[in-house]
């Protein structure tokens, strides 16, 4: 059959609109009803529309994939709020996977990696994380196999520059080709939903680094009510079941703030136990430990540093009498300060 002009001209425009529409691997959401298709632009509670879980398609794992209903603003989801919070009870012991030995991390080391990141959803959402917390993959968590639970880590997108802060509270990935599991929303604000995984850097946030956050964050109330709400408290000191690896006394503070340490009268090992946004709260706490542990606590000092006002007790001749006492506290069922050298 021979085509005229009109007719040439029609399948010319035809496949036009189809290679345009091809463009897109992840198109955003334009189902009737939705806000994309009502507007006639996207706005930034707009989502990609993904292959659904247990399709085989999307490179998700196995049968995880998005929700069923995903909720609209993700996009401007804000990051998680960083805290020095206690280490979790659970997850922080060594542990082993499909052969493979991790030791997570129990100190204030520094810790930065590049690596492939993926996420994880639907399949996991409700589902207790190592933390014991449930899993919420509309929040901006993580799992990393060894950073400490909980934590918080700066994620860095390396192909768009994109980056958020995380809440490290569950373990994995375990795939010796990726180094983050991210939740589904930060996933989504690092741009690589669709893709399934990313080329990622990964920077733990140091207590220096939150106080330095939090300080920039001063006049924000809720800020400093969460950190009132959690004094800095991690667990004490068990000699008998931590591995030699994480025996290292730890140097909370000294590094960023050398005119903290040079207020105290002698260096050695010191008990912490807490950071507070109002130094009479600091002192209460300070005179409810002389009355009830005086006889093992040396000397207990409140010391300002960085808009908070932290609780020490020492100077202990040698970390294991710092240990010792920090046990004693712990084993009367109260406060379980950590170790600090200074």
């Amino acid at each position: 059959m021979q085509l005229g002009p009109y007719d040439r001209l029609r399948i010319f425009a035809l496949l036009s609109v189809l290679a345009l529409a091809g463009c897109s691997s992840v198109p955003l959401d334009t189902a009737p009803g939705s806000k994309a298709q009502a507007t006639g632009k996207a706005k930034t509670s707009a989502h990609p529309v993904l292959p659904p879980a247990g399709s085989g398609r999307g490179a998700y794992y196995k049968d995880d994939g998005p929700g069923d209903v995903t909720p609209d603003g993700l996009l401007d989801m804000p990051d998680a709020v960083p805290r020095i919070e206690p280490y979790s009870a659970r997850g922080n012991k060594p542990y082993v996977v499909f052969g493979k030995k991790y030791v997570p991390i129990t100190d204030v080391r520094p810790f930065k990696q590049r690596g492939y990141g993926s996420w994880y959803g639907k399949k996991f959402h409700g589902q207790k994380t190592s933390s014991g917390e449930l899993y919420d993959m509309y929040q901006m968590s993580a799992a990393h196999p060894t950073l400490p639970i909980p934590s918080y880590a700066r994620v860095t997108n390396l192909s768009n520059g994109r980056q958020v802060i995380v809440r490290v509270n569950d373990r994995g990935p375990f795939h010796s080709s990726r180094v983050m599991d991210l939740s589904y929303t930060a996933a989504l604000k690092l741009g690589y939903i669709g893709h399934g995984s990313a080329e990622l850097e990964v920077e733990r946030l140091l207590p220096a680094d939150i106080e330095e956050i939090l300080a920039r964050k001063g006049s924000s109330s809720s800020t400093l009510a969460a950190v009132e709400a959690a004094p800095v408290l991690a667990p004490a000191i068990e000699a008998t079941t931590l591995a030699p690896a994480t025996m290292q006394p730890l140097a909370y503070g000294a590094e960023a703030n050398a005119s903290a340490a040079s207020a105290l009268p002698a260096s050695g090992f010191y008990l912490q136990f807490g950071a507070y946004t109002q130094a009479g709260n600091a002192e209460v706490v300070r005179a409810r430990l002389a009355q009830d542990a005086g006889h093992v606590l040396p000397q207990l000092k409140v010391e300002p540093s960085n808009n908070l006002y932290r609780l020490y007790s020492g100077p202990f001749a040698s970390r294991d009498d710092a240990a010792a006492a920090a046990a004693q506290l712990q084993g009367a069922g109260g406060a379980k300060p950590f170790i600090v050298q200074r």
